[in-house]
């Protein structure tokens, strides 16, 4: 019988094609993947994607629902385009500096992703865009200063949890200074931690201080605290969100199949190391031999290594995951695990009431706030 407390539930898996594979549906089924993440090469339209999240969703046991997730940032980092509303990038929510239209964006792409049944956003991006030569985030940042990318995050995040979407602060501790491409090469940084706690930190401690759902490590090496690994799979550096932010929440790892962790280590050390660090949920976003390796390594852990990541994954999908489940497949009242951990990891009975029917795409009210964003930049 499958529960909340496998191991498996620390999984966020990804898969190629724009239909459940067979495979993967077998592992929901069985409670061992706590997690999926769609990308654009999942997505053909509307329907499609609907039934595709439905079958998501029926896949999962209806006492251990399922948590879809996607990037959805705007600008080059949306997999949800036309007739969904096409964002500007967040560098055009950072010029105008205007809190209030950067909440009503994300208002608008909660709106846009709970009538899928989509209850996780990895967004936003709060990394400051300090170096011009970055090849990977650049407007994907609010601005390069570390306040006003702190008050837009914090804008975002509160709006979209409002809204019922849980957010995802990322890339921690900071990917805005790199010269190279984690996807591709282990970028290395040199900042101590003067730098880092005026810089890189602070839009972390305003997203940690907003209670941000989750947020997802960087594949980078800060040399000053960790010479041999990654902030992923790095104690030193986790310490600093952990302790010094007392950030208690969710931390993903960025994805592991990126040749910044791929190359230099091995599926187990990637697993292990990651929560050994003290991260919690671990992403595979396309390889199912990938992802069956990171599962078995996952379930021969020892229970001490997956207890207080379990906690954390726990509360988040109990606090999001049973109303999107029930937006796409209809209310029900889970059975909850007996005693104090029905208490501790009840989904608010707000979060289980049935909402209105979809009513789009295109949704014309967003298509013009992103419009007008876009016109005035």
């Amino acid at each position: 019988m499958a529960t909340w407390w496998q191991p498996g539930q620390l999984f966020f898996v990804g898969f190629e094609g724009t239909t459940l594979p067979l495979d993967l549906a077998r592992l929901l089924g069985q409670g061992r993947i706590g997690g999926v993440i769609l990308f654009a090469r999942n997505i053909e339209g509307p329907a499609q994607l609907r039934g595709l999240v439905r079958a998501l969703h029926e896949a999962a046991p209806p006492d251990v629902p399922l948590l879809v997730a996607i990037d959805q940032e705007g600008g080059r980092v949306q997999r949800l385009k036309a007739p969904w509303t096409l964002w500007p990038p967040m560098r055009a929510l950072g010029r105008r500096d205007e809190p209030a239209t950067t909440a009503a964006v994300a208002e608008a792409l909660a709106r846009e992703l709970s009538d899928l049944g989509i209850g996780l956003d990895f967004a936003p991006s709060v990394d400051v865009d300090t170096n011009p030569a970055n090849p990977v985030i650049g407007d994907r940042s609010f601005a390069a200063e570390p306040q006003r990318v702190a008050r837009h995050a914090t804008a975002f995040i509160a709006a979209m949890q409002a809204a019922g979407v849980a957010a995802c602060a990322k890339h921690f501790p900071g990917h805005g200074d790199t010269r190279s491409d984690s996807h591709f090469e282990l970028p290395r940084l040199s900042h101590d931690l003067d730098r880092l706690r005026e810089v890189e930190l602070v839009p972390f401690a305003a997203a940690a201080r907003a209670g941000v759902a989750s947020i997802m490590s960087a594949h980078v090496l800060f040399e000053a605290l960790d010479r041999k690994r990654p902030a992923t799979l790095s104690p030193p550096v986790m310490q600093l969100l952990r302790g010094e932010l007392e950030y208690d929440g969710v931390v993903f790892t960025d994805d592991l199949e990126m040749k910044a962790v791929a190359d230099h280590f091995t599926p187990e050390q990637r697993v292990r190391g990651s929560l050994e660090a003290g991260l919690d949920a671990l992403l595979v976003c396309s390889k199912a031999d990938l992802r069956d390796e990171c599962l078995r390594v996952l379930e021969r852990l020892p229970d001490a290594l997956v207890e207080a990541p379990l906690r954390r994954v726990v509360a988040l999908k109990q606090q999001y995951a049973p109303r999107h489940r029930d937006r796409v497949l209809g209310p029900r009242t889970p059975k909850q695990p007996p005693g104090l951990v029905a208490d501790l990891f009840a989904a608010p009975e707000a979060l289980r009431t049935p909402e209105p029917e979809q009513v789009g795409p295109p949704y014309p009210e967003h298509e013009e706030l992103a419009r007008r964003i876009k016109e005035e930049r």
